[in-house]
């Protein structure tokens, strides 16, 4: 067969020049946004990290100082330590929340009008859900302590307690993401055959062979992509601490981002804060690779 001529090859090439010209030009605006508002401040931020600056003065570089600071300092040590107890209450529980309700919708309802409900916690901005829970949770005027108080129970210290703030938190959030993260998994469920499930239900298996066999391995795709967002986004958490704890008591609801804040507003040690978020940033890099090596090695074996 005879190879295309020179002048059949150039109208390619010129195609092909145009399509990466124009692939370009779309891409220009977002790599601009990329380089104006992450990437250029990462770099600044690392360097202001080996600087001592109190936002009033020139920053004066101290090199690794802050680092050692850091890593001898007991608050990091704590947040890092409320931080993980933080993920560890949050993401199993709203995980298995979140299939649950998304296979209720899909056997129940399939209403728009419902995942509109369920989705609406969601939408709702973090500090007014953390200001509606702290009112809803007051120890002596919140709707619940006043139904406890009506039924002759003790008025219960939700976001006052040592043992009760974290886990309250958590569950704040918890209410607050269940919704998108079933609507996620909901949608997962839609890309499963049902030719999958007809053929196992004729085959005999019932409703939880189904399930454990055929419905939760194909929805891992989707339970990763839902585990691995959670889990980078619960280390980062902020806003509900800062509304209803402020990091109390006693430091056991003082997670990462806190703290940083802490340090760099209330103190104005802006390079310590700096270098705690750098950790901070290694630490949901490492956190990541681990969770996506896991589950390519769980996919791998299933």
């Amino acid at each position: 067969m005879a190879e295309p001529s020179e002048k059949a090859k150039r109208p390619r090439s010129t195609a092909r020049l145009q399509e990466s010209g124009t692939a370009l030009l779309f891409i220009i605006p977002s790599l601009l946004g990329f380089m104006v508002f992450f990437a250029i401040p990462a770099v600044r931020g690392l360097y202001i990290s080996f600087t001592d600056w109190n936002l009033l003065t020139p920053p004066k570089p101290v090199g690794l100082a802050n680092y050692v600071a850091l890593f001898q300092d007991p608050d990091f040590w704590n947040a890092l330590k409320v931080t993980t107890f933080y993920v560890l209450w949050n993401i199993p529980i709203q995980t298995v929340l979140a299939v649950i309700v998304a296979l209720v919708m899909q056997a129940a309802s399939r209403s728009t009008l419902l995942k509109g409900v369920v989705l609406l916690p969601w939408l709702m901005p973090n500090v007014v859900v953390a200001m509606l829970w702290m009112w809803i949770l007051d120890p002596t005027l919140g709707l619940i302590n006043v139904a406890v108080r009506a039924l002759g129970g003790p008025l219960i210290p939700f976001l006052s307690s040592a043992n009760m703030a974290l886990p309250t938190i958590a569950g704040i959030n918890i209410w607050r993401y269940l919704g998108y993260t079933a609507l996620l998994v909901f949608a997962g469920l839609q890309t499963i055959p049902t030719e999958v499930n007809e053929a196992a239900r004729i085959d005999g298996a019932d409703d939880q062979q189904r399930f454990w066999h055929i419905t939760l391995p194909l929805l891992r795709p989707v339970l990763a992509f839902v585990i691995v967002t959670s889990v980078l986004g619960s280390f980062q958490v902020f806003d509900t601490v800062a509304v209803t704890t402020k990091g109390g008591p006693i430091n056991v609801t003082k997670v990462f981002n806190f703290m940083i804040y802490q340090q760099a507003f209330e103190r104005f040690r802006m390079g310590y804060s700096t270098a705690v978020s750098m950790v901070l940033f290694l630490i949901l890099i490492g956190v990541g690779l681990i969770q996506m090596r896991l589950l390519k090695a769980g996919e791998a074996e299933s």
